[in-house]
């Protein structure tokens, strides 16, 4: 084994400290019921429409759809595009900021099974 090697197996790991942990920024970004479901359909089932989407979410109000979408939207995860019809098509789809997400569904996924199996 070379140097570098052991001194990087016998390195203790870097501690996740309070002031430097990303998951209150993260837990903001993504947390809550409905924007982990609103991304795992806009990652891994593409655009939508809003009728769609509300179809897909069962029990969410036109309401609490909205306001997860424009706070999703803000946070820079979704993409929302306005058609000039009448009546109006708007279409939802997952940024490249939250198509980075797809593995972190997938590692989520493999553990309820897992988890499941047990």
């Amino acid at each position: 084994m070379s140097n570098k090697a052991e001194i990087k197996a016998k390195a203790p790991p870097i501690p996740v400290l309070e002031s430097f942990c990303p998951m209150p920024n993260i837990a903001q970004l993504i947390g809550g019921k409905w924007k982990l479901i609103i991304l795992q359909i806009l990652i891994f089932k593409g655009m939508q429409r809003f009728n769609q989407l509300r179809r897909r979410l069962d029990g969410i109000t036109q309401t609490m759809l909205t306001n997860q979408l424009r706070a999703l939207e803000n946070d820079g995860l979704v993409s929302r595009k306005v058609y000039a019809e009448v009546p109006p098509r708007v279409e939802y789809t997952a940024t490249q900021r939250a198509m980075a997400l797809e593995e972190v569904f997938l590692a989520m996924h493999k553990w309820w099974v897992e988890d499941e199996s047990q």
